[in-house]
């Protein structure tokens, strides 16, 4: 009976084990071989020891994730706890609402910024309208990060809402029954048990805003280049596919390490005594 059992769990799982040879161990073993071999197959540290130049467009794409992910989580943070509070109605309308923008293509979303942004742009022709501007804001790094926000806001509100709309409220009862007002209550009880949702809102912003490519070339007309830009250059443009697997074996590494610090963050957060 054991061994049938087992035969079925074995049948049952197949499918996602081929599904995760195909799509996430092969992939990774084929980055790794292009990084460290040459347009001969040769193995080589060349793609490696040519990243250094790089090291300033890597920076930048951290610094611009890092920004954008902070502003995601100060806006989602207040906005899920919104949601939250609301009846189950309310809840499921304000839920719409933020999914709503994810309905359209990011293309369209991206080129609306621009129709909204440019010199010529429908908030400059507001602005002239009573007398100011035109203000520059296209081709600008604000401009790249606002365009992260709105298209990466709901991966950090979404994990944020769910989290909180599951929280025990005994324990939000108990911390006002004791004493503790509203900023009190919110800091030491609804902030640590929401952690998971913030630790995976985070995650979903970051890694996304630090790989992206299209928006940094949209709206920062090819002024800001980001990683993304150059491993899409290489792929796209130069044909260099040793060089583009090498910049996406670091990009991987670093978005790995952040990853592992934040779950490492989280584990310490569970374990906080209220």
């Amino acid at each position: 009976m054991n061994n049938r059992s087992s035969f079925r769990t074995k049948l049952v799982s197949s499918p996602y084990i081929v599904w995760s040879v195909l799509f996430i161990i092969a992939p990774l073993i084929f980055v790794v071989y292009y990084s460290f071999t040459n347009s001969s197959g040769s193995f080589t540290l060349e793609n490696i020891e040519a990243l250094s130049k790089y090291i300033p467009t890597f920076l930048r794409s951290i610094w611009f994730g890092i920004v954008a992910t902070i502003i995601c989580l100060v806006i989602a943070f207040p906005l899920a706890y919104i949601i939250s509070q609301k009846t189950d109605k309310i809840q499921r309308t304000m839920v719409m609402l933020v999914m709503l923008p994810m309905w359209m293509s990011f293309l369209i979303r991206t080129y609306s910024w621009m129709a909204l942004l440019q010199d010529t742009g429908i908030i400059n022709s507001l602005l002239a309208k009573i007398g100011i501007g035109p203000i520059h804001m296209i081709n600008t790094s604000g401009s790249v990060i606002l365009g992260m926000v709105y298209n990466f806001l709901p991966y950090m509100i979404m994990p944020i809402y769910s989290v909180m709309a599951k929280l025990d409220r005994s324990m939000v009862e108990a911390a006002q029954d004791l004493g503790g007002n509203r900023v009190a209550v919110i800091r030491r009880c609804i902030i640590p048990m929401s952690m998971p949702g913030v630790v995976s809102g985070i995650t979903m912003v970051f890694v996304p805003s630090v790989s992206t490519f299209y928006i940094s070339q949209k709206l920062g007309g090819g002024s800001f280049d980001l990683i993304g830009d150059v491993i899409e250059r290489q792929f796209q443009q130069s044909y260099n596919y040793n060089l583009g697997a090498s910049l996406s074996l670091v990009l991987m590494v670093l978005i790995l390490v952040c990853m592992a610090v934040m779950n490492r963050f989280t584990g310490d957060e569970e374990g906080m005594v209220i």
